[in-house]
């Protein structure tokens, strides 16, 4: 039997075959950390008494140990498989994109071939230039990390790059923002094989804070106050993620810095490049988005819980932050299993 098939057949006992790509410069958590994923969602089943698996190989132009951009290797068990049936298959990102690109003409090519005969070919990171440069993202929708994300447009003027999603679903193809990213997305392959509340137990197995569907931004208000110098803007931030509820306005956040309504406004500005105002709309926003997708409480409700005067005002934010609706935000990120 050819590498291929073997890789292909851990489907007959009930697997549900992966196939990880890897080559020298890969950045090491891309391939850990779906891995990592996958293994969580092997454990639960098993405490469920579900006797499907996932069957995670390791692949690589050529097999052996394979050394990363962190200086860690992994063991590719076998090269890249010429032939066989496919079903799932991640290729890793490299933090030298170009130099990867240079060095490894034959997975572009291999990607050509192979990806349109997967149910799914996903590139995390910067993988996603190898897809692009197979030509397979022609007048597609991908994502890659926001620091790419003008390399790949220049490169690749024909792919609709959306440098702010966290992963993108074009049919078959799937591509990812940077690193961490990855383990969202193998959350998305774990809901959409086995259901929301697996991909949840999952992700509360890993300690990770919130699952991100893809419709989700790479820049978000929790991200947004850690990369912030001051410690006074740092607290205030901190104090409005935590009273959200309430009707606050301008004056209420510049009495609690202690500063004027325009004082607080240009220093806000200044350490996070929007207003105060702005920035409280976007955490709402994000406490709406998450209960919509972790409740079923009705609009109103969700509305009032994320700080928004009604569900009116709430529609409005949306339909211009996300050009979608409340409700048609839930239905499209929600799986039925949710």
């Amino acid at each position: 039997m050819d590498e291929g098939r073997a890789a292909g057949q851990a489907g007959a006992a009930g697997a549900l075959p992966v196939l990880l790509v890897i080559y020298p410069g890969f950045k090491a958590m891309e391939a850990v950390g779906p891995a990592s994923v996958l293994a969580a969602a092997n454990r639960h089943l098993e405490s469920r008494g579900d006797p499907r698996r996932y069957a995670v190989t390791l692949a690589a132009p050529e097999a052996g140990p394979v050394p990363s951009e962190a200086g860690l290797a992994l063991e590719a068990a076998l090269p890249l498989p010429g032939d066989g049936d496919l079903d799932t298959v991640i290729v890793a990102g490299a933090a030298d994109i170009e130099a990867a690109l240079s060095a490894e003409p034959g997975l572009v090519e291999w990607c050509r071939r192979r990806a349109p005969q997967a149910r799914r070919f996903a590139a995390l990171c910067t993988g996603s230039f190898f897809l692009a440069a197979a030509g397979l993202l022609d007048r597609r929708r991908a994502a890659t990390h926001w620091a790419h994300a003008a390399l790949l447009e220049r490169r690749f003027p024909r792919v609709r790059v959306d440098a702010d999603a966290i992963f993108v679903q074009d049919g078959a193809l799937w591509t990812s923002a940077g690193v961490t990213a990855a383990i969202d997305l193998a959350l998305a392959f774990v809901e959409q094989d086995f259901g929301r509340d697996l991909a949840l137990e999952v992700a509360r197995d890993m300690v990770i804070y919130l699952k991100r569907p893809g419709g989700q931004s790479q820049f978000s208000a929790a991200l947004t106050s850690q990369m912030t110098g001051s410690p006074g803007m740092r607290d205030l931030q901190a104090w409005i993620m935590a009273n959200l509820a309430r009707p606050l306005k301008l004056g209420d956040m510049a009495a609690q810095a202690g500063m004027s309504p325009r004082h607080v406004t240009r220093a806000f500005s200044a350490e996070l490049g929007m207003t105060p105002t702005a920035y409280l709309e976007l955490a709402r926003s994000e406490r709406a988005k998450a209960l919509l997708l972790d409740t079923a409480l009705p609009m109103k409700s969700v509305a009032f819980r994320a700080g928004f005067s009604s569900d009116a005002q709430m529609r409005k934010v949306f339909a211009r932050r996300y050009a979608l609706t409340p409700r048609a935000y839930r239905e499209r990120f929600r799986t039925a299993g949710g």
